[in-house]
């Protein structure tokens, strides 16, 4: 018998069945997933860089007393051996990476090395310490999707990623076929062929083929959770590269007028992060038994403008400004069906966008009033 099995075994008799380490733990969603396992009565640890993008000076790190922070590199093979001689994961949450979409056409190589090098480091490490978790989950990202499917008449299509100079020229829907007008689908990760349209997403999707081909090798589950834009309190207020929501809700508190790019009409799924957190732990809390690739989102199609206009109404701030900027590498539109996620799950979303707008603002003001 391979001494994996061994230690597979020898785990599941033991008091550690209920252990989850969680990458990137400290972030964002990490610390409140964190939050959520240790309430449920889970064994819980974390590594971290603690990357000053994220946790700017004088932004607390929220873990509960019990979870075990560990700060290391996931590109560094020595900090992934010290944690796994330290702790037995019967789970691995990998949450770990580089987000910036834009960031990353310029900075390419930082978003290959975390997300790519960082992904292979952790497995390396399981395979040195002999080591198969019952499952990895990872968090992975709509922007695998790239523009996703769009339909014209009857033709489901796939367009190319829009170039400079076609949005420099304010072309901003992509055309049929033959020229005619089209509409976006909403993503499912059964029938949408992922077709990544910048680094970042390249770089998500490649996560998903590393995992999936060490956890068929290894005979062990794999849960991948393409989250759509998430967002809600306890979101970096500092890194320009956490989220539109964000950034729409600091400026608007300040009554400052938002800026809308290309011409308003982008369209994302934005769900909150209590809703994110509780996808994450039910795939936690009921395993695959073979690889399952679900979205999660809101499940509603909403237009930047929209969002704009909700934030500043909400703050009593100027009307939004459409402005016609854009960013290379930006997709059109992005939703998603969260069917096959309520089904397999047992899970679905509840916070409206509304709701949690004001959840999210409520939380500025009360706790981080001065912290920009």
């Amino acid at each position: 018998m391979p001494v994996t099995w061994l230690v597979r075994k020898e785990r599941e008799e033991s008091a550690l069945s209920t252990s989850v380490l969680i990458s990137g733990g400290a972030g964002f969603i990490g610390s409140a997933l964190s939050n959520r396992l240790v309430q449920a009565g889970y064994d819980v640890a974390v590594m971290d860089v603690l990357h000053p993008q994220v946790h700017a000076r004088g932004r607390d790190i929220d873990l509960p007393p019990s979870v075990r922070l560990f700060t290391g590199d996931v590109t560094h093979a020595p900090d992934w051996d010290a944690v796994l001689r330290l702790f037995e994961p019967s789970q691995v949450v990998h949450l770990a990476a580089e987000t910036g979409t834009a960031q990353s056409l310029s900075e390419a190589t930082r978003h290959g090395s975390v997300n790519v090098v960082g992904t292979t480091q952790l497995l390396d490490a399981l395979s040195r310490a002999a080591f198969v978790p019952d499952q990895l989950v990872l968090a992975s990202s709509r922007a695998v999707y790239g523009e996703g499917a769009w339909q014209s008449g009857a033709e489901v299509f796939y367009p190319r990623p829009r170039s400079h100079a076609q949005l420099l020229a304010g072309q901003w829907d992509p055309k049929g076929p033959t020229g005619e007008p089209s509409e976006p689908l909403a993503s499912c990760a059964s029938r949408t062929e992922p077709r990544p349209t910048n680094i970042y997403a390249g770089t998500k999707l490649a996560q998903e083929h590393l995992l999936a081909s060490w956890a068929a090798a290894h005979d062990t589950n794999l849960s991948v959770l393409r989250l759509q834009n998430v967002y809600g309190p306890g979101q970096s207020l500092t890194n320009s590269y956490t989220g539109i929501v964000t950034l729409f809700a600091r400026l608007a508190r300040e009554k400052q007028s938002l800026e809308v790019y290309e011409d308003g009409r982008i369209v994302r799924d934005f769900v909150f992060i209590d809703d994110v957190v509780d996808a994450l732990f039910a795939a936690v809390h009921t395993p695959a038994v073979e690889r399952r690739t679900l979205d999660i989102g809101s499940g509603t199609a909403t237009t930047i403008h929209e969002l704009a206009r909700k934030v500043a109404d909400i703050c009593a701030a100027p009307e939004p400004t459409v402005v016609g900027k854009f960013r290379d590498g930006d997709v059109r539109a992005a939703s998603c069906d969260v069917e096959p996620a309520i089904e397999q799950l047992a899970w679905s979303p509840k916070w409206t966008l509304e709701d949690g707008l004001h959840a999210l603002l409520e939380w500025i003001d009360k706790d981080c009033p001065n912290r920009f």
